[in-house]
């Protein structure tokens, strides 16, 4: 090893590089020695610390500012595109890069003001471990990305950009010659949804495996950036924070691990996804913000009654400092939430991803807190309202609607989306999916729902409800029935203020709008069609798909 002089691996040792900061490289404590595979071990190439993980692997971070400048797999180089390392953000900068081994791990630290980032290898493994602790706000770091050489993997799936050379919108969506749409925003995948993300070649396998999420922000049904290929090469991504359509303040402190992950052309190990991950030889490592299983807690519930058992229910636990969730079992509601850093949460049931109950639960270290059956209360979930009718379900999301699958990964514009416009009929069984799952100012305003009354629902006032996941540039309904009779435009609610409906999320604050709708309004003959008129209004937004709009969660008439 160039620049240490090392002890025979294997053995319970430490090395650090002679450009290591005493102080800085050292870590913690020796972990207990294990064999170490052959060729394991690290060297100093002036520019570089290489890493030969004894497997298959070898990279190689800067000893400048903390990028991953090599990542060799089996002979070849995949790191790489458009001259571009992997890296937190678009790169640190200048920062303090040591370097330490104990028995079978190696540690890499990079420090960069208050931001610590931590690299780690094991022993015969084709993994690289990575950890990253923003501190606060004073760094710019939202994610970390590995960026693939063209060429290595095919790839031309829906969260990518691949052959899309037209802008259609910013400087992050684009269009493809057939009329398909392409953006690194369009994930498809809510954080609940998946474990790892990345590319085979059927022999070859990159992927990176997402950590917890912890100290992320957005809950269990947030969509962020995954991955994006294009001419020049390909990116994989670990988000730390996304501020398009978020709800929540950034969280700071620790994130990790996430795992760079190579195999031979299958699935990461199981063993490496965040619910199954142990990670005890990193307990004396001396990362910085880094609590052993010892110091986290559990909550375990016994069941929920009162669910819908036509949708999945999750459990989320969230506080300023840190979120967690956990999926209730379909046969009795039990949930089991491991690993929860110590602290008061708030603990919300959603159905589906409307939530349907909320408490307040303390976790203690090395402790499980039991919650007997969380009953919820009918009142809670809007579906159990007596309607005339309804159009969608009360879920939280646009499920069902028109085009609701499609935006997940697609623009509003792309040739695949159905008409933005038309009407929709009550009684027609086509209702919920002709109901559009956005309505824009500029684009769709206006769409009318004809229903009928019997005399007796003709001659009483009636709650209408519209239910909204997130909103764009204030946007949100007003409404008119048969022409006569107009609502007053209600306040805004709270919504994230940057882009949603076209790139590829729903996921805001859910809220019902409620309008009182006076006898008067409706038609007393009881064969023809009242008119509901829904207008989007604001004074916000622009134009086309970039002007206000809302996505809709459900409609209902109350009796």
């Amino acid at each position: 090893m160039s620049g240490s002089t090392a002890r025979p691996l294997g053995r319970r040792t430490f090395v650090l590089g002679a450009s290591a900061a005493a102080g800085t490289a050292a870590l913690a404590g020796p972990l207990t020695g294990t064999a170490s595979a052959a060729g394991f071990g690290w060297s100093d190439d002036g520019s570089n610390y290489v890493v030969d993980t004894g497997a298959s692997l070898v990279f190689k971070v800067s000893k400048t500012n903390g990028d991953l400048t090599s990542l060799v797999y089996k002979g070849t180089e995949y790191q790489g595109y458009g001259g571009k390392n992997s890296h937190v953000e678009s790169g640190l900068g200048t920062s303090t890069v040591t370097i330490g081994q104990s028995g079978s791990t190696i540690l890499i630290s990079v420090t960069y003001g208050t931001l610590k980032h931590y690299y780690a290898a094991r022993s015969g493994e084709n993994n690289v471990y990575l950890w990253t602790n923003k501190a606060d706000d004073s760094v710019s770091a939202t994610r970390y990305i590995v960026r693939v050489k063209a060429g290595l993997f095919l790839n031309d799936e829906p969260d990518s950009y691949t052959y899309a050379p037209t802008t259609i919108e910013a400087s992050d969506v684009f269009a493809k010659s057939d009329g398909q749409t392409r953006s690194k925003h369009y994930s498809k995948k809510r954080v609940i949804d998946y474990d790892y993300i990345g590319w085979t070649t059927g022999s070859v396998g990159l992927y990176v495996v997402r950590s917890n999420h912890e100290k992320a922000s957005g809950g269990p049904f947030y969509r962020s950036l995954l991955r994006h290929q294009s001419a020049d090469g390909g990116g994989l991504y670990e988000i730390l924070y996304y501020g398009e359509n978020q709800t929540e303040s950034q969280r700071f402190g620790l994130q990790g691990p996430y795992v760079i992950a190579f195999t031979d052309g299958g699935a990461p190990s199981s063993s490496l996804y965040h619910a199954n991950i142990s990670t005890s030889w990193a307990d004396s490592l001396g990362i910085s913000g880094y609590v052993a299983a010892s110091g986290r807690g559990r909550v375990a519930g016994v069941g929920i009654s009162g669910r819908d058992t036509a949708y999945p229910y999750t459990v989320g636990l969230a506080n300023s400092a840190a979120q967690y969730w956990g999926s209730a079992r379909a046969s009795d509601g039990y949930f089991s939430i491991p690993g929860v850093l110590p602290g008061t949460y708030t603990l919300t049931v959603f159905k589906d991803e409307l939530a349907v109950y909320t408490s307040s639960v303390t976790v203690t270290a090395g402790a499980t807190t039991t919650l007997n059956t969380i009953a919820i209360p009918s009142s809670n979930d809007p579906s159990n309202a007596s309607a005339i009718w309804r159009i969608g379900n009360w879920t939280g999301s646009p499920s069902g609607f028109k085009n609701a699958d499609l935006m997940t990964y697609a623009h509003p514009s792309d040739v695949r989306a159905a008409s933005w416009t038309g009407n929709v009929v009550v009684g027609s069984g086509t209702e919920t999916s002709a109901f559009p799952c956005y309505l824009w100012k500029d684009v769709n305003s206006g769409i009318i729902v004809y229903f009928k009354l019997t005399a007796a629902q003709a001659a009483a006032a009636h709650t209408l409800r519209i239910g909204v996941t997130t909103a764009y540039a204030n946007g949100r309904p007003q409404v008119v029935v048969n022409d006569t009779w107009t609502s007053a435009v209600p306040s805004p609610p709270t919504q994230p203020s940057t882009r949603s409906l076209t790139v590829g999320s729903y996921r805001g604050n859910n809220y019902t709008f409620t309008y009182s709708v006076p006898a008067s309004a409706w038609l007393t003959d009881t064969s023809a069609y009242n008119t509901l008129k829904i207008y989007v209004a604001s004074g916000s937004g622009t134009t086309s798909f970039l002007s206000a709009g809302t996505a809709v969660d459900a409609i209902d008439l109350l009796a």
